[in-house]
């Protein structure tokens, strides 16, 4: 059963069937040729069809290899453009749940460009806080370059009030990045509306193929290219495009933004009877993030995320790989080396309560049997979990290999 939909979800029927017709066909978008312009339609004809579902202005998309390329494009476009306008703008006002994509994005300007980084805390369920921002904002307008927070908690699902961030930047005329790649396609999301300067979306999150992402860019927005060749995408963002995968990312976007309204309240109900599933399972269990019921608007709907107290995550991911549940950790894993979550430990949870993370997402494949298997194997799967304990993970995970973890 797979419940790790906010890693990458299966492809959608109406992308599969774009990309098979486009995949079948040649041409380079750039080329002036019959198959040339021919593909320069199709890639003309789903920047309008994405720009439809992001609730932006064609003119606004600027595609890219996907949501990390998109997230380092923004940041470091928007933080090069502000300093060469005005040299003493070298702040940046950053969340500390930030996906890893914007995170080390920031951290390597800090160490590299000199930028001078305000960490934005946030509450025990992950919401930033809007009181810090307006005080880091205050503190010093004229240097600070931009300010970045996702629209959605890659793990614990929390909605962040971006619309209010957007708001509070404005009165400074300071430019907000949102990464918004858990947000798009399962939430209602609209660039025009937001106030933000830049949006980072991703094909592979909502049903299309990995390595296709896109950049919302406003029309006033200048960002410096990260990158330089052939001056595609408005200059901004050189390249030959993946006229196949962008065809089918747009073809995901218009059938998952088009049945938004009843696979939402669908999914919030699986995720609803997980989460009463598992806790009535494992009474130990804690859910992170907003809490069960949680508010409309408050947490995205496929998403369940829990700690399992005095047993190490990746130890419950594997004896759950092993009943044929396949979940995710939602932490980081360099060397072979587990670490406690950077969101967790953000939220206020101790090392050893955030170790104990699992995270269960759920997508358009999901069916009720899915959410029923999940919980029909937590219990036992917990108990042999925890009879390894913190330090005994190390040993099985090695013999198991790495492959569980993303």
């Amino acid at each position: 059963m797979y419940v790790d939909h906010a890693a990458t979800t299966p492809i959608s029927a109406p992308a599969l069937a774009a990309l098979t017709r486009e995949l079948s066909r040649s041409g380079n978008p750039s080329s002036l040729h019959g198959s040339g312009r021919r593909a320069r339609r199709s890639v003309e004809d789903a920047r309008e069809t994405i720009a439809a579902a992001a609730g932006a202005h064609a003119s606004e998309v600027v595609f890219t290899s996907g949501g990390t390329e998109a997230d380092n494009l923004a940041i470091k476009g928007l933080y090069w453009a502000r300093r060469a306008a005005a040299p003493e703008r070298n702040r940046i006002l950053c969340s500390t749940v930030e996906h890893h994509a914007v995170q080390d994005t920031v951290e390597w300007l800090e160490r590299h460009e000199g930028a001078e980084v305000v960490w934005l805390p946030v509450d025990g369920t992950g919401v930033v806080s809007l009181e810090a921002l307006r005080a880091a904002l205050a503190e010093a307008p004229e240097r600070t370059a931009l300010v970045t927070v996702m629209w959605a908690n890659n793990e614990v699902g929390t909605i962040q009030p971006v619309h209010a961030v957007a708001a509070e930047a404005a009165r400074y005329g300071v430019p907000v990045h949102s990464d918004a790649v858990q947000a798009f396609g399962s939430v209602p999301v609209s660039f025009a509306d937001s106030g933000l300067a830049t949006m980072a979306v991703s094909a592979h999150k909502i049903g299309g193929t990995v390595g296709v992402g896109a950049l919302l860019v406003g029309r006033a927005v200048t960002l410096t290219p990260v990158q330089h060749g052939g001056g595609q995408e408005r200059d901004i963002r050189s390249g030959t495009l993946d006229g196949a995968g962008i065809a089918a990312f747009a073809a995901a976007a218009d059938d998952a933004v088009a049945h938004l309204g009843d696979e939402g309240p669908r999914l919030a109900a699986l995720r609803d009877r997980l989460i009463d599933g598992i806790r009535r399972e494992v009474p130990q269990a804690v859910l992170r993030g907003v809490d069960h019921p949680a508010p409309e608007g408050t947490r995205l709907p496929g998403n369940v995320h829990f700690t399992f107290p005095g047993c190490e995550g990746d130890s419950l991911l594997f004896l759950l790989d092993l009943a044929g549940i396949e979940s995710s950790t939602g932490s980081a894993c360099t060397a072979g080396v587990p670490r406690p979550s950077h969101v967790l430990l953000a939220m206020g949870l101790s090392e050893d309560e955030a170790r104990g993370a699992q995270r269960f997402s759920l997508g358009h494949t999901s069916t009720a049997d899915d959410v029923d298997a999940v919980v029909a194997a937590i219990g036992g799967a917990y108990a042999r979990a925890r009879a390894a304990g913190m330090a005994g993970h190390a040993s099985s995970i090695r013999t198991a290999g790495t492959g569980f973890f993303s």
